[in-house]
């Protein structure tokens, strides 16, 4: 049992040298655990310190490029930062059964994202709220005058809704600014612009504001894909039929659509990943929206077509930028733009829907056939067979071994390598 205080007066002032030798002092960590930390791999340490706090090391994830996409008419080759086995496959192979029917088709609804200002304390909340709108031209004037690099870019203020919101608290005044964010995610534009906009809504009601931030249910900002697989392409009528049975399970039920819908993240957050957005905030507004209706639902649809053939579509909201944060910062994500040729958020939220649309179709076409396990192991027998110490060549062997028995196991892939050593 380590005993030692969590409180490190000047941490964050020491160097990234210092703080590992300070964490490995304290928690016991040997020297080679030290040098692997030391090593930040293909991040500089100098960028890594300036964008996080008390940096220790880096954490590198695989980058694997999913091929056979076409999106809009446009071959792409599109890198996917994940760390799960099979994810860049089931694109690959989504793709690759759809290119006869043309591939994704996508498109996008803008690129307007929402901040709100929470007033509260109104006696007179729907007096409140009509006074907020008649001041629809001073609010945009404080918007705008908060970026001007933004407006002179061709975006800025777009519109104003008020709400009165009933809660525990009493009712309040929940104020939406919808502001065009061009090729930026946003977050910073459109949090300045509440903050500076508080204290007049303030001064106009005579109540008091509170919150102000931009919210990451961004459904001004929706990115839709839509591909048609044939019956050929895909094993036949009973595979398609099957898939649009799986949907219609996860579009009932929450429990499966959670699943369901992690499936379809697996694909779009390993681009926002690679591509240095921010996955935390598009998942929080996919799932939000999944909610919408007041159920927790599929974020897919899925249909048979007046041909025969299976129709699926993807929309989602998307809120990823080319400018700000890790993408203009860490030298990965700008490399990743490069490789797919994404030169707007317009063209990247696309790619992305597209990719997530190519990730549902995998995950339901194994479940209605052979199981997500079939595909999903054999590739994970690689994980086990390198856990169980399998090097070089091993971990093929150890791997193949694994998937005939049918055991992905640690203890088959030790009792395997052992076996293959002649121990």
């Amino acid at each position: 049992m380590r005993n030692f205080s969590s409180r490190i007066s000047g941490f964050h002032k020491q160097s990234l040298d210092q703080r590992i030798d300070t964490v490995a002092d304290l928690t016991g960590l040997d020297g080679t655990a030290a040098a692997h930390l030391r090593d930040t791999g293909n991040l500089p340490p100098e960028t890594a310190e300036r964008m996080i706090e008390n940096v220790i090391g880096t954490m590198t994830v695989p980058i694997g490029v999913a091929t056979n996409m076409i999106v809009d008419g446009r071959d792409v080759l599109v890198p996917m930062a994940t760390e799960e086995s099979s994810v860049v496959a089931a694109v690959c192979n989504a793709a690759r059964q759809c290119r006869d029917s043309d591939g994704f088709v996508t498109s996008t609804s803008g690129a307007l994202m929402i901040a709100q200002i929470q007033l509260l304390d109104i006696g007179d909340p729907e007096t409140a709220r009509i006074r907020i709108l008649e001041r629809r031209d001073d609010i945009q004037a404080i918007c705008d005058d908060m970026d001007p690099v933004l407006i002179r870019l061709g975006g800025g203020f777009r519109d104003l809704e008020v709400r009165v919101l009933e809660t525990r608290s009493g009712p309040m005044v929940i104020t939406h600014i919808v502001v065009d964010v061009r090729d930026a995610m946003g977050a910073n534009a459109v949090n300045s612009m509440a903050e500076a906009l508080a204290p007049h809504i303030a001064e106009w009601t005579g109540g008091r504001t509170c919150l102000r931030i931009l919210s990451n249910l961004a459904d001004r900002r929706l990115a839709r894909a839509r591909a048609e697989w044939t019956p050929e392409a895909i094993g036949g009528e009973s595979v398609r039929d099957g898939m649009v049975e799986a949907f219609h399970f996860a579009d009932a039920d929450p429990y499966r659509a959670a699943t369901h819908n992690k499936g379809i993240m697996n694909g779009v957050s390993a681009v926002v990943l690679a591509t240095g957005n921010d996955t935390r905030a598009v998942e929080a507004g996919a799932h939000a929206f999944a909610a919408r209706t007041g159920r927790y639902r599929s974020l897919t649809r899925w249909e048979v077509t007046n041909d025969g053939n299976l129709a699926g579509v993807l929309e989602l909201p998307m809120a990823v930028g080319l400018v700000g944060g890790a993408t203009k910062v860490h030298p990965t994500p700008k490399i990743c733009l490069d490789i797919m040729g994404a030169e707007t958020a317009e063209a990247l939220a696309r790619i992305i829907a597209a990719i997530g649309l190519a990730q549902n179709f995998s995950a339901l076409k194994a479940l209605a056939t052979t199981g997500i396990q079939k595909g999903h192991m054999a590739l994970h027998a690689q994980n086990i067979a390198m856990m169980a110490g399998a090097e070089g060549t091993e971990v093929d062997t150890v791997a193949k071994a694994l998937v005939d028995r049918g055991q992905v196991r640690i203890d088959v892939a030790e009792e395997e390598l052992a076996r293959l050593r002649g121990n």
